[in-house]
């Protein structure tokens, strides 16, 4: 699995994700973790129009909390260390979206 990193943190390409995560049984889901342009990184219920995307019941994930990145924080749902910030509905342009994850949505209740 091939990886870069910017500004000490570690990206994975989507579909080495999406392949770890069929692994894990994990479905596609309404609720998604999207990482956007500058490095934002924001869950909700995504939708989209067109070109533009919205996250519907919306976090910041500012502190990952995890030791094995993006995945696990999908498949186990927040951590204990995972500082999740509750936000308003987030409208981004299709264009600014890095990745979309799919996530065990029994664990992200």
């Amino acid at each position: 699995m091939k990886t870069i990193t910017v500004n000490n943190e570690v990206y994975i390409a989507e579909k080495d994700v999406k392949a770890q995560l069929q692994k894990k049984n994990i479905k596609p889901s309404k609720k998604q973790i999207v990482v956007l342009n500058r490095g934002w990184v924001v869950i909700g219920d995504y939708s989209e129009k067109g070109d533009d995307c919205t996250l519907a019941n919306a976090g910041v994930i500012r502190k990952w909390g995890t030791t094995n990145g993006l995945g696990e924080l999908a498949e186990k749902g927040k951590l204990p260390d995972t500082v999740l910030d509750e936000c308003p509905n987030v409208h981004f342009n299709k264009l600014t979206m890095v990745a979309r994850m799919d996530v065990n949505e029994s664990n992200w209740k």
